[in-house]
């Protein structure tokens, strides 16, 4: 393989990770060290680490994006939006970042990674990130008669959907077109589901006429 010499005046997360994919579509990702990666990237190993902390998060750029995107999305919404509503619009607006050559290589290249630990374990990471970051503003939001476990819950059922629909929108091939439509497919019944749950526990009973 061709390597390229010498530091280039810029370098980026995305051109790491081009190199590194280019890598393991020849060598497999066992097959490729962070010292391969970094030389063929024309960078030291130690800038490697500047931007990733293991061969594995060259996988999950897309994914990090998304992260700052949902953050910004969610910090945004007009709190007059119901929780659940604002939710949903913010991981939709992020999912529209997302066209149809813009798919995640982990997903669509599982054949060629295997079973690997540490891509699983970096894969856990942050989707518990993202689930925290819903968690959070679902739980600032909520009623104080929620119950403690209602935000998580909210939380991991939004983001599961979201990450079924992104598996099956990858799985499509050439027809998957954008995948923010079956984000709203798979995030509606999830959202409009708890929304109704919050929104019971935000209506007061009524006190019960005493029998006579």
């Amino acid at each position: 393989m061709t390597t390229t010499r010498g530091r280039p005046r810029a370098i980026s997360r995305a051109m790491l990770q081009e190199a590194a994919f280019e890598l393991f579509l020849t060598d497999g990702y066992a097959g490729t060290t962070v010292d391969q990666i970094a030389n063929c990237a024309g960078v030291s190993r130690s800038t490697f680490f500047n931007y990733f902390d293991g061969k594995s998060d060259v996988f999950w750029v897309e994914l990090d994006g998304s992260l700052e995107l949902l953050r910004d999305a969610l910090r945004d919404a007009d709190d007059r939006v119901p929780v659940m509503s604002a939710v949903h619009r913010a991981l939709v607006a992020v999912g529209r970042e997302f066209g149809p050559g813009q798919v995640p290589w982990a997903i669509t290249h599982r054949d060629l990674i295997g079973g690997i630990d540490e891509l699983q374990s970096s894969a856990v990471a942050r989707v518990t990130r993202l689930v925290e970051l819903l968690r959070d503003e679902i739980e600032r939001r909520l009623p104080a008669s929620a119950p403690p476990v209602l935000a998580s819950a909210a939380a991991s059922a939004a983001i599961g959907a979201a990450v079924a629909a992104l598996v099956t929108w990858a799985e499509a091939g050439t027809s998957r077109g954008a995948l923010s439509p079956t984000l709203e497919r798979a995030l509606s019944p999830v959202c409009d589901g708890f929304q109704r749950t919050i929104d019971s526990l935000a209506v007061p009973v009524a006190p019960r006429t005493p029998m006579l």
